[in-house]
């Protein structure tokens, strides 16, 4: 059978499991989350996407193949 698209393939984002850990940023006044990486050593938060519901979360976790992440305030 011949297709115009290709399908699409899942692959996994890296990131520095060394130096970095998975977190969710959520602001206590206006209920945004946005997950990202946050650097163990400085504290630096490095913002990924935006989370608006639990489809969003779950594709961040796959794209980057994590199984848990924590949640800031």
């Amino acid at each position: 059978m011949f297709r115009i698209f290709k399908a699409k393939e899942t692959k996994h984002l890296t990131y520095d499991k060394e130096k970095q850990k998975p977190v969710i940023r959520c602001s206590i006044c206006t209920g945004e989350q946005v997950a990202g990486f946050k650097d163990i050593r400085t504290g630096k938060f490095t913002d990924i996407m935006l989370i608006r519901n639990e489809k969003d979360l779950q594709d961040f976790k796959n794209m980057y193949g994590i199984t848990e992440i924590g949640k800031e305030f």
